[in-house]
């Protein structure tokens, strides 16, 4: 079981941290699948692997003087950190209110909804316009949005914020992979402390935790070093193959809860 945890975590946070993906993406809807774990532990559980993965993945890009716009990061990050907060606070009131079942069930429906507008931009996005947004409260916004998308459906950000960033900012994969990754920093780490700080992690099955979260960091390792050797195009055939995917088991994954919620 926890080799199992370990590794999930391990080629994830890889690939996610080498196409800015982040990881979560990847893992939520696998440990769905598993159905060991409830919504809120498997939300945990993501982000704290996710987390773990951005902070190594952008200390290695730091390293290899990766050139990032300081003052639009910063704000994109800040819009994530309350975006974080907002979009935990949305999944934890809705949870109250309804059956956790339904809560997957619509995660994986908006997943794989955005999985399938992200694949149709990215292979058809010279056929539309994309924008350099230097307005810096916009910066916050859009950082905020992605904020919450990221922490209300437990995946850190992922394709949408790759997506998101090349449609905005103008940037190559490449550039927009490093970014995700630091908007993935943000937002989790707002929605970790708003978790560690209010309702504590005693209510969750965390005992697979520390295999993926060393999964996480090793993956950090691993993806940045591949982010910086391979080229941008190589990079969005492995985003392609990834987000193809990702919808074949989202599908799957509402087929099969919407089944358990039928019976």
């Amino acid at each position: 079981m926890t080799i199992l945890y370990f590794l999930i975590a391990l080629v994830a946070t890889t690939i996610g941290s080498m196409v800015g993906l982040g990881g979560g993406v990847i893992i939520k809807p696998i440990l769905d699948f598993l159905g060991d774990y409830n919504v809120s532990t498997i939300s945990v559980l993501s982000s704290f692997t996710v987390f773990s993965m951005s902070v190594v993945s952008i200390i290695k890009q730091i390293r290899y003087k990766f050139k990032i716009d300081i003052k639009k990061t910063t704000l994109i990050g800040i819009g994530s950190v309350v975006g974080g907060i907002l979009g935990d606070s949305t999944m934890c009131i809705i949870l109250k209110a309804t059956n956790g079942q339904i809560v997957a069930l619509f995660q994986n429906i908006i997943l794989a909804l955005l999985i399938v507008f992200v694949y149709v931009y990215m292979n058809n996005r010279d056929k539309y316009r994309s924008y350099y947004v230097e307005n810096l409260f916009y910066c916050m916004i859009i950082g905020l949005f992605l904020g919450f998308l990221g922490s209300f459906l437990s995946i850190g950000g992922g394709p949408i914020n790759v997506c998101i960033l090349i449609l905005f900012f103008s940037m190559n994969t490449k550039e927009a992979a490093v970014n995700s990754i630091l908007t993935i920093l943000f937002s989790q780490g707002a929605k970790l402390t708003k978790i560690i700080t209010t309702t504590g992690l005693s209510g969750y099955n965390l005992s697979v935790l520390p295999y993926m979260i060393v999964g996480g960091i090793l993956g950090g390792v691993f993806g940045a070093k591949l982010n910086r050797a391979l080229e941008s195009n190589k990079i969005l055939k492995v985003f392609n193959i990834l987000l193809l995917f990702l919808i074949l088991l989202n599908i799957y994954n509402i087929v099969k809860i919407g089944m358990v919620l039928i019976g």
